[in-house]
């Protein structure tokens, strides 16, 4: 849409309603052209979105459009939250619609990533949880954003961020609007049960979440590629590998990219992961270049305060937060295996147990102990009292799920979980501070057997976090915390 479209005046600026005096273009997309603008009325500076579509498309398509743009403003009109981009007010004249919204001087996401690379772990799960915040606005409100993505956050310089563009926005209450032929959202960023077909909701936005963090973190996007078609395959198809990301921002990338909706992790559960997440000492200077600013280094006399500590059920954490990624992780999704070891020098070990397995019983419940050395042929069919000497201590587990819904078993995805897990848990004060640093953690494992056999007999599939010394020398004194 040209300029020449809306009101104009004989001299001076375009002027939009009368009021909102247009000054300059501060960017444009498939959705619309953006003009920094000014309120002559109450004097203030504002964002005007101008719906823009390229020539050629149908007037019924046209209309279908101008109805998602009026749709964005009546969503994000009704949305309060410090991490949602305010709407003012909605003008339609001279054959243009316009949605007059709050002015954000800050770069995008993308832009910070473009210029500075990778954020740091602590910058990451705070931009998490502002985003988490203002789509859990948008979803109690009954509405999916459906275009979740680098470009649609902002990052200000004193650390808020800004979620944007709720133009294709969906109201669950609303009958859907479509246009035939036209994809709604980036594909790069669109949840794999979009592009199988299914409806978006809640859940979808999450996942774009967690592309969007992995995007914060490793300085790429994970399904990017050279043409659409090779991205939509990758979104179905393809595992992304986390470097940079350890520990519970790890997981919680990893759990909001699984490709089952029911099996993603919940925005409750990301909340709790990220509590987690060790703060870092503050770096870096508050702003790139002039008029750039950087999210959301603070000054460096600006001390970052640790998280208040916290009691945590590992056990509920366990079955109620872990399990639910298992799941999807099990159905084609498996977790970075190497996302979470705390020692990379030091790998951990990985034995099955059952029938045909390394071990031939592990039956040591969760913070008791074994007598017998970690190794292949050993049996742990009881367990000791960990006021002996030891050799192995129980210090996690998760519980796959028994009967007809479980999923085919694979070695490599039931191992990787276990290492995600884990190499989490090990790092929690689950386990005792390790001031030698002489701790190991073991995955412990159901045999293709053991797994096989579940379902006929009604018994749970159980991975097992287990802990040992690295020259297999005994334990005297649990090395566990108990649950509280």
């Amino acid at each position: 849409m040209s300029q020449e479209q809306g009101p104009t005046v004989a001299h001076g600026p375009r002027v939009v309603a009368g009021r909102y005096a247009i000054l300059n273009e501060l960017g444009r997309g498939g959705m619309g052209v953006v003009w920094l603008a000014e309120d002559r009325m109450i004097g203030r500076h504002v964002a005007i979105k101008e719906l823009h579509l390229p020539d050629g498309v149908p007037h019924s398509e046209r209309a279908i459009f101008e109805e998602r743009v009026l749709r964005e403003a009546r969503t994000a009109g009704r949305l309060n939250d410090p991490a949602v981009v305010t709407v003012y007010d909605v003008v339609q004249e001279t054959g243009a619609t316009y949605i007059v919204m709050e002015l954000i001087q800050a770069p995008t996401l993308s832009d910070v990533i473009r210029e500075r690379g990778p954020l740091p772990a602590d910058l990451v799960a705070k931009v998490a949880e502002q985003l988490l915040s203002a789509l859990d606005a948008a979803h109690q409100a009954g509405v999916v954003h459906r275009d979740v993505k680098p470009s649609n956050i902002m990052l200000a310089a004193n650390g808020r961020v800004k979620l944007t563009d709720f133009g294709i926005a969906q109201s669950l209450d609303d009958p859907r609007l479509t246009a035939s032929g036209m994809l709604i959202g980036s594909p790069t960023y669109l949840a794999p049960e979009r592009l199988r077909g299914e409806e978006a909701g809640a859940s979808s936005d999450l996942w774009a979440l967690g592309a969007v963090l992995f995007y914060a973190i490793e300085g790429y996007s994970p399904y990017e590629r050279t043409t659409t078609a090779a991205t939509m395959h990758a979104i179905l198809s393809e595992v992304p590998y986390l470097t940079r990301a350890q520990g519970a921002l790890a997981s919680v990338i990893s759990g909001l990219m699984v490709g089952t909706p029911a099996a993603r992790l919940t925005s409750a559960q990301v909340r709790g992961m990220l509590s987690h997440v060790p703060t870092g000492p503050p770096t870096g200077p508050t702003a790139l270049n002039a008029g750039t600013a950087y999210y959301p280094h603070q000054h460096p006399t600006t001390a970052v305060p640790a998280p208040p500590k916290t009691k945590t059920n590992f056990k509920v954490l366990a079955i109620g937060v872990v399990v639910a990624l298992v799941l999807g992780v099990v159905g084609g999704v498996f977790l970075n295996k190497a996302m979470n070891t705390p020692d990379p020098v030091e790998p951990i070990l990985a034995l099955t147990y059952g029938e045909n397995g390394d071990l031939p019983a592990y039956e040591i419940s969760d913070g008791n102990c074994g007598d017998a050395r970690l190794q292949k042929g050993s049996s742990y069919s009881s367990y000791t009292d960990c006021a002996k000497p030891f050799q192995v201590q129980t210090f996690g587990y998760l519980d796959f799920p028994s009967g007809a819904t479980k999923r085919a078993y694979n070695a490599a995805q039931i191992r990787a979980i276990g290492e995600s897990y884990c190499g989490w848990l090990f790092t929690t004060d689950r386990v005792n501070r390790d001031t030698k640093g002489i701790l190991r953690y073991a995955v412990v494992y159901p045999s293709k057997d053991s797994w096989d056999a579940s379902p006929s007999d009604g018994r749970e599939n159980t991975l097992v976090c287990a802990l040992y010394n690295k020259d297999f020398s005994s334990f005297t004194g649990s090395q566990v915390k108990a649950d509280s």
